[in-house]
């Protein structure tokens, strides 16, 4: 078969398409792969085959406006930056969606495997009933029973839960009818079909069951079949000061916030080493895209600050990890047994935030907004002297290390 998999949105939203992607060419199959230009080296550095869907999406992301509207802002400065981002968006959504159109017109393929950040497959299944497949590596874009839909992260009761879902349908109705206009489209669609589409067609949860079990109610068209991430060889080695580091202890704890930002990275720095070096807590930081940020002063006996580093590499030889609460993230470090601090900034991560809380891996994190000395040290001590966390994320690893649906999720896209 030839399939086109289309996936919008950042790196973390990547890492299952091209694991997924790989799993589908080892069986024989043409896979194509259409993301935001900027991840064009690590699709091309698997073998597979790499379609742009523009730069426009990514570039807006990361310009002056989307990164205060995504969290390096607040207040008043956060409002403005939001509705520009949300005025300038209609123009790389229209580049996403015309891209999306131009090569699924021209590939002519067997199947669409997209994401929930991707418009025009929704259109493309009205023609090809069966034949797209949504890929969501985040709960709760289908009803269970005690949550709200993902965007509105949280637990209104039964009626006002079913209409966040209600809404959000709604939303991305109203989405997929100004993207036909975008394409140019004559053929008309009705609203009542684009909704049928949203409820019937295929979905795969990639996710592992151990942290999100699939409700009884949902039907067999909606599946959680487990985690996946491309094993990257990224040629990548610890430098003589870090293994010198790792070497003199024990029990470290490990902290990034990934690609995420913040509004006052030095402030919030200096919090979490103030607590650090009082309770002598040995700590690996992760600057990363900039959320944290290495001081001049600091006690680099018990401190040591990288930037960039392979969480696969990293996350086995650490007790515990605190974090943004990417779904990535938050399953390499539970797969590895890590007592795991979310401390989330955006979205899914509020909802990862509550799913280790309430599996006994970590105590409940602190908002990124709302961190301060006093509410965050007692989280930090009770992370690392707490053995029950760390016992519990044990437990974690070792159901997870079990899990392998590679096969039934390549039946479940082919058949």
């Amino acid at each position: 078969m030839k399939i086109v998999m289309i996936a919008v949105g950042t790196r973390g939203d990547m890492e299952p398409f091209v694991a997924i992607g790989k799993i589908l060419q080892n069986k024989g199959h043409r896979v194509i792969c259409s993301m935001p230009g900027q991840f064009r080296q690590i699709v091309e550095e698997t073998g597979l085959k790499f379609e742009s869907l523009g730069e426009k999406y990514i570039e807006l992301l990361d310009s002056g406006d989307g990164r205060a509207a995504m969290g390096e802002s607040t207040g008043f400065r956060k409002f403005i930056a939001t509705i520009k981002l949300a005025i300038h968006q209609t123009e790389a959504n229209k580049e996403l969606v015309n891209k999306q159109y131009e090569i699924i017109q021209r590939e002519k393929p067997d199947r669409v495997i997209y994401n929930g950040k991707s418009v025009f497959p929704i259109i493309w299944e009205l023609y090809n009933r069966g034949k797209t497949i949504l890929i969501s590596p985040v709960p709760y874009l289908h009803y269970v029973e005690g949550h709200a839909h993902l965007a509105f992260n949280s637990n209104y009761g039964k009626l006002l839960n079913r209409l966040t879902f209600s809404f959000a349908h709604f939303g991305m109705v109203t989405t997929v009818m100004i993207s036909r206009k975008w394409i140019r489209m004559k053929d008309k669609i009705r609203r009542k079909d684009i909704k049928d589409i949203l409820r019937h067609t295929k979905a795969i949860y990639t996710i592992s069951p151990t942290l999100f079990t699939q409700p009884d109610n949902w039907n067999s068209n909606i599946r959680v079949l487990g985690y996946y991430k491309f094993e990257r060889n990224v040629g990548w080695h610890p430098n003589k000061e870090l293994t010198g580091f790792m070497s003199n202890h024990s029990k470290i704890l490990f902290i990034t916030f990934g690609s995420m930002v913040n509004p006052q990275p030095v402030m919030k720095t200096k919090i979490i080493l103030d607590i650090l070096e009082k309770n002598k807590i040995p700590a690996i930081i992760n600057t990363a895209s900039g959320g944290l940020i290495k001081p001049d002063i600091y006690d680099r006996d018990l401190i040591h600050f990288v930037c960039h580093i392979p969480y696969d590499w990293i996350f086995p030889k650490v007790y515990a990890v605190m974090h943004h609460g990417g779904s990535g993230t938050t399953h390499l470090g539970l797969k590895f047994g890590c007592a795991t601090l979310i401390i989330p900034h955006i979205l899914d991560q509020h909802v990862w935030n509550k799913i280790v809380y309430d599996l006994g891996a970590g105590p409940l994190g602190v908002k990124i907004g709302e961190i301060a000395k006093e509410n965050i040290e007692p989280k930090i001590l009770i992370l690392m002297n707490d053995s029950r966390f760390r016992e519990k994320a044990r437990q974690i690893q070792k159901r997870m290390s079990k899990e392998d649906f590679r096969e039934e999720l390549y039946n479940f896209i082919i058949k």
